[in-house]
Formats: C-alpha cells, sequence, structure tokens
C-alpha cells in the first residue's frame, strides 16, 4: 500500500537518476568515440575501446543498482554451462522492454566479451543511446518492408550487407553479438496480430542471425539462449520498475552448441535458409516450454 501511495514520487525521483545514469556514461562514451575517429587502428585504438567498453559496463551496473535501490526486487540470474571472456558468443533473447538491454549489459560485466547490439536505424536519434551506440561501433539495420523493396529494388540486400561489414570488424577480439529475434517487443496484440504458434513468445525471424553466423560461425563458441522474464510485472515492465513496483526478474542462461551452418553444396540459397530457420524455430519451441516451467515455478 505505501509502495503504491509512494509510486509517482518514486518514479520522478528514479527515472532521474536514471537519465543521469545514461546521460553521464552515454556523455562519455560519445566524447571517446570522436576521439577514436582520429586514431589510427592498431593497439592504442584496441586499448581505448576496451575503456569505452568499461564505461558502457559501468553504465549498466549502477542502473542495476538503482534499480534495486528503489524496487524491492528479486534478481534471479541461471547460467547453464560455462562462459568465459575471451571468446566470442552469440545471444539470441526474447525481447519484453528496453529493460532488457541494461540487465544484458550488467549480465556481461566480468562474465562473457562486451555485448554489441542490433539496433533499428531509428535509434540513432535517441538522446546519448544513439550516438553512444555508434561510438562503440554497434550496426544500425535498415528494415525495408516488402512493398519498398519492390519498389526500390536496389535496397535488397542491405541489411545482409551491414551485417557482413561489422561482423568484419567482429573478428579481431573477442565479442557478444545480440540479436532480438522477435524483431520487436512482445506485447499480447502483438502475439494475436501475428497468430504466434508459441505461447510466450513471437515468431523468431532468420535473417540476420543466419548471416551473422554464417559470417563468424568458425568464430562463435556458443549460441547463449537468454530468456528475460518480468512474472509479476508484464504488461508495462519498464514503467513498474521507474516506479518501484518492479518484485521479480529472472535471466535464464542456456550455454548451446553452435548450429551446423556450412551450406551443402546441393542446397540452393533459399533451401539454407528454409533449413536454418527450421533450426530457430526448433530452439524457440524449446525456449517457450522452458520459459512456461519458470513463471509456473
Amino acid at each position: 500500500m505505501t509502495r503504491a501511495v509512494l509510486a509517482p514520487f518514486i518514479f520522478v525521483i528514479h527515472t532521474s537518476l536514471q537519465i543521469a545514469n545514461l546521460a553521464l556514461w552515454g556523455g562519455l562514451i560519445i566524447l571517446f568515440g570522436l576521439v577514436k575517429l582520429i586514431m589510427p587502428n592498431g593497439r592504442v585504438r584496441a586499448w581505448w575501446n576496451k575503456v569505452m567498453h568499461a564505461l558502457m559496463f559501468s553504465f549498466g551496473r549502477i542502473s542495476v543498482i538503482l534499480i534495486r535501490l528503489f524496487n524491492n526486487v528479486d534478481i534471479e540470474c541461471a547460467v547453464h554451462g560455462e562462459l568465459a571472456k575471451d571468446r566470442w558468443y552469440l545471444i539470441i533473447a526474447n525481447h519484453l522492454s528496453y529493460l532488457d538491454i541494461v540487465l544484458l549489459i550488467e549480465f556481461a560485466t566480468y562474465r562473457i566479451p562486451a555485448p554489441k547490439f542490433f539496433l533499428k536505424k531509428e535509434l540513432i536519434w535517441l538522446p546519448f543511446v544513439g550516438l553512444g551506440a555508434w561510438a562503440l561501433d554497434m550496426p544500425f539495420m535498415h528494415r525495408f518492408t516488402k512493398k519498398y523493396v519492390e519498389k526500390y529494388p536496389h535496397k535488397k540486400g542491405k541489411d545482409l550487407e551491414t551485417t557482413k561489414k561489422y561482423c568484419e570488424k567482429f573478428k579481431t577480439v573477442p565479442t557478444t553479438v545480440i540479436n532480438f529475434v522477435e524483431g520487436t517487443r512482445f506485447t499480447q496484440e502483438k502475439h494475436i496480430a501475428k497468430q504466434s504458434p508459441y505461447t510466450n513468445l513471437l515468431p523468431p525471424k532468420a535473417g540476420g542471425v543466419s548471416f551473422t553466423l554464417a559470417a563468424m560461425g568458425d568464430l562463435f563458441t556458443n549460441v547463449l539462449d537468454i530468456s528475460l522474464l518480468y512474472p509479476e510485472n508484464k504488461k508495462h515492465p519498464m514503467m513498474e520498475m521507474l516506479s518501484g513496483k518492479m518484485t521479480k526478474i529472472i535471466i535464464d542462461v542456456s550455454v548451446t552448441p553452435i548450429p551446423e551452418l556450412q551450406q551443402d553444396s546441393h542446397k540452393s540459397e533459399a533451401e539454407f535458409r528454409v533449413y536454418f530457420q527450421n533450426w530457430l524455430n526448433g530452439l524457440w519451441k524449446e525456449k517457450d516450454a522452458r520459459i512456461k516451467k519458470l513463471l509456473e515455478s
């Protein structure tokens, strides 16, 4: 009862502190990114990138400290398998809220290499987030509709070109690539509109992930199948977290083998994409069953 009464005040104070935290570390990352523009490739630039990653990790850690401070929350993190900082990982995660990004950054701290998110191009204009992500060499994807590609056929495959370009950058140093394969945040309205065959997930899209794996499959050590859940705050997790109403967060991580992606010479590109989509659908079916058990428990 007390928390419900105080929620508007908590929201104002907590939101202000979260924005200040983002502005501090995001501003520093952008400043370091501008300096990096004049640096030649080499050891100094590599060291500079490590400093910038440390700034990103600091943002994630302090953000989660604030979440704990303003919420009586239990954060349950389970990792099924071994992790290391000197490997390459592909994270495939479900997507419920912008809070997911903060939690994944904080999760990566001290466990795995610095994460790289594939972001929508519209986010480049989001204060501190857009330019900060640019400074950290995160790729911005241009999502073209089928109608748009039909009208401008030369745009076909541009997303894949962007993926390939950034994958080349990721080959030189241990990296974690994060892809929200549902393409958007889960809501009941989207679940119904997309006629999802899964209870707790939207249908996954294979495009970006399959190309990332094709470009870097020999480097990736494992796929990290991460399930993010807010079991008692399903409707508006971000708002409820900022208002001090978040009670439980589940981060469930399964360390799984990289799928066999060597394209059979007898298979066409279309057949190969179908093969990979079937692999992803199978992974999503298992994930959906695991989420159901986690929610029931």
